[in-house]
């Protein structure tokens, strides 16, 4: 058996084994993002950080490899937190364990220098990782809240009478709930995945990239408390019926395509105000 052959076949007991160790959390999380709608964008993550990976392939097959043992306690605690003690029944944990011992596995087999060529795509992963309940009402939450008053604010600039009791909006001939669906955390989960691939592909400067997906969330913000004052004021002006049903998803959709068209005009601002310089090198290859 050569050389190759004995590294696929390596790598094939490796993934083996991996799919057997989490192939009940893998379909759970698989059953999560079908039956959440703010994490339905999780069948995505996967390919992209396939993508990202791939890009990646002469880097990482370049590197130096140092296996480290370090990998192997890694490992051994991904295990651990899978099968035993209070940790294994906690679901979020256990989700984590896969990143853990994915890169666990990488630093035994490899050493560092391939795993920093990864670590990106790796990164990438947690975005398929739905968080605790406690910490999802803890955002959604004050979010509703920030919503509900951007919608007060914008129907009483447009002489709307409305009066606000918490996320709660009654108006003369409706009464409109900001609730946890309408609070924007949806969109804000899905358009800041958008966000760091935008900034991955539009420009390399690390900067930029932070900068791009943190606008996501004053965007997100800004657009889904946009909503919530035009389905009030759609409510006001036509009936409780523009308020319902499918013209509420549709505009659900509206609002999230203008807030990928806000990222995209950010990115274009950010890259005329500071334009990306291409190295001496480039630039005498171009010339």
């Amino acid at each position: 058996m050569t050389t190759t052959q004995k590294n696929w076949l390596a790598g094939a007991l490796v993934a083996v084994g991996f799919v057997f160790l989490f192939h009940q959390v893998f379909t759970k999380l698989v059953a999560d993002w079908y039956n959440d709608d703010n994490y339905s964008h999780g069948f995505l993550i996967v390919p992209i950080a396939a993508y990202l990976a791939w890009e990646r392939r002469h880097r990482f097959w370049s590197a130096p490899v140092r296996p480290s043992l370090l990998g192997l306690v890694v490992v051994a605690g991904s295990v651990l937190v899978l099968t035993g003690g209070v940790l294994g029944s906690e679901l979020f944990m256990t989700r984590i364990a896969i990143l853990g011992m994915l890169v666990g596995t990488l630093l035994f087999l490899f050493g560092w220098g391939r795993l920093r060529v990864l670590v990106f795509p790796i990164a990438f992963l947690l975005l398929m990782i739905p968080i605790p309940a406690i910490i999802f009402n803890q955002i959604a939450f004050p979010l509703q809240l920030l919503a509900s008053r951007f919608g007060e604010s914008v129907m009483n600039a447009a002489n709307v009478p409305v009066l606000r009791e918490g996320n709660v909006l009654v108006l003369a001939n409706i009464t409109l709930e900001v609730a946890q669906a309408c609070s924007g955390i949806r969109s804000l989960v899905s358009l800041l995945t958008l966000a760091i691939v935008l900034g991955y592909f539009a420009d390399p400067r690390m900067w930029v990239r932070i900068l791009i997906a943190v606008a996501s969330v004053p965007v997100a913000v800004i657009t889904n408390g946009a909503r919530v004052a035009g389905t009030g004021l759609a409510a006001h002006h036509f009936g409780p019926a523009a308020a319902e049903g499918f013209l509420h998803e549709f505009s659900g959709w509206l609002v999230f395509i203008a807030a990928f068209a806000l990222l995209l005009f950010v990115q274009q601002v950010i890259a005329k105000v500071a334009p990306a310089r291409l190295p001496a090198e480039a630039v005498e290859a171009v010339a």
